[in-house]
């Protein structure tokens, strides 16, 4: 796939961020909806990329891969686990939410099926495609 600017995957990954940061803050500070363990772990990975993806979009980085890729792996792998548990895919073996929310309840459903859960995953996912991309198209202009 290519881009007239590469970096448009960037400012598209950072869209997406902005959107999943801002839910989530409404999410918990407007809809008073606690946010359970596996929630806040991926909160710790999304969050600072709102920032490091904006700063590579603006100063033009061809290295905001190598900064940002561990964060939104680190937080994909996160929601994978918490998705398989939501959905009862896994059972709950690692008692990884003893304090607070459970991260299998359900606290909002779109459509029937969209979870907050699945809107992280989704998110992390488009982001991570995004910089696979933007890495491969990166590496293919200067070979």
């Amino acid at each position: 796939m290519k881009f007239k600017d590469n970096f448009t995957l960037i400012y598209f990954a950072w869209l997406v961020n902005i959107v999943s940061f801002a839910g989530s803050i409404y999410f918990s500070n407007f809809m008073m909806l606690p946010p359970c363990t596996l929630c806040w772990y991926q909160r710790i990975c999304i969050f600072p990329l709102s920032i490091l993806l904006a700063v590579g979009f603006l100063k033009k980085d061809e290295n905001v891969f190598s900064y940002t890729i561990p964060l939104v792996s680190i937080g994909w792998i996160i929601s994978l686990y918490h998705n398989l548990l939501y959905y009862k895919i896994i059972p709950e073996a690692i008692k990884t939410c003893t304090s607070g929310v459970s991260c299998t309840s359900k606290q909002i459903e779109f459509l029937g099926f969209i979870t907050i859960p699945l809107m992280a995953f989704t998110s992390l996912t488009i982001t991570h495609i995004c910089l696979i991309l933007f890495y491969k198209n990166t590496r293919k202009s200067h070979s």
